[in-house]
């Protein structure tokens, strides 16, 4: 069987070795400029740009025909997007899976709703490219993945909750204490795929302390661990470190956010997701 994972740019990597894969783009639009997030993107530049632009900004998401591109001929499809909470993307996936399958009698594609955004994605990839290497059915490789999403979740502290604001994923009210005298929002993404907001901190080093407390009640006791940052590579290992120094072992990496992350999270920006004992 050709196994293929697809994932949408939420999940801020366009290469995933040790698989046929492929990353579906969303895009960053402005009434003069659309940014597509792939790539090419330069995520530092389309934030300057933002941060000095007065017009409306917002998002969209791949249509029926791109996800159906990133299939490709593959016999069998794992694709993965961003919450349905914040997007439409899962809903063009499931299109495309009709599409796709009667257009391939045969061939099968499973569209997962992660519920999440960013290194969530990447774990439940990671996952997937395991199951497939274990030569498993791909009804099988199903059941096993669901169940897994199950035992991964994903934290997170903003600096800044503008853009989230300004394009309705957060009450704006919610949004104008967010950088006052250094405060920070902690939250996760919840069983329902919306953001939580859990606590507002007094900087970053309470916002990191509340992370992990967070995680430690979710479950976590040294499973996987998955870093993303928007320009914020101190504050991501200084978490790794707090954490590693729990778990010297602990299966850990950290990466920046691509473009849609960077978009929504904003400078300073920092997710971790993370398995739970059951996993």
């Amino acid at each position: 069987m050709k196994y293929k994972i697809v994932a949408d740019s939420s999940c801020n990597l366009h290469s995933f070795p040790g698989v046929d894969f492929a990353s579906v783009p969303l895009k960053i639009v402005t009434d003069k400029k659309e940014y597509v997030d792939d790539a090419g993107l330069d995520s530092a530049r389309m934030l300057e740009e933002l941060a000095v632009y007065k017009g409306r900004s917002g998002t969209a998401c791949p249509n029926v025909g791109e996800w159906l591109e990133a299939f490709g001929q593959a016999e069998m499809v794992f694709a993965l997007a961003v919450t349905s909470s914040l997007s439409g993307c899962y809903n063009a996936c499931v299109q495309a899976k009709g599409v796709y399958e009667q257009s391939y009698p045969g061939r099968k594609v499973c569209c997962l709703d992660s519920l999440s955004a960013g290194p969530e994605l990447v774990l439940i990839m990671e996952k997937l490219r395991e199951l497939i290497g274990r030569d498993l059915g791909f009804e099988e490789i199903e059941r096993r993945i669901r169940e897994y999403m199950r035992h991964s979740h994903l934290m997170f502290m903003l600096e800044s909750v503008d853009n989230l604001a300004k394009n309705g994923r957060i009450s704006p009210l919610a949004a104008k204490t967010v950088g006052v005298l250094g405060i920070r929002i902690m939250g996760r993404a919840s069983d329902e795929g919306t953001l939580e907001q859990m606590h507002k901190c007094r900087g970053q080093a309470k916002a990191l302390q509340a992370i992990v407390r967070e995680m430690e009640a979710q479950g976590y006791a040294g499973g996987k661990l998955r870093i993303a940052h928007c320009f914020n590579e101190s504050g991501a290992r200084e978490l790794q470190n707090m954490l590693k120094g729990r778990w010297p072992q602990l299966d850990t990496c950290i990466s920046p956010f691509t473009g849609l992350c960077s978009f929504y999270g904003e400078k300073g920006c920092i997710m971790a997701a993370f398995e739970d004992s059951g996993a």
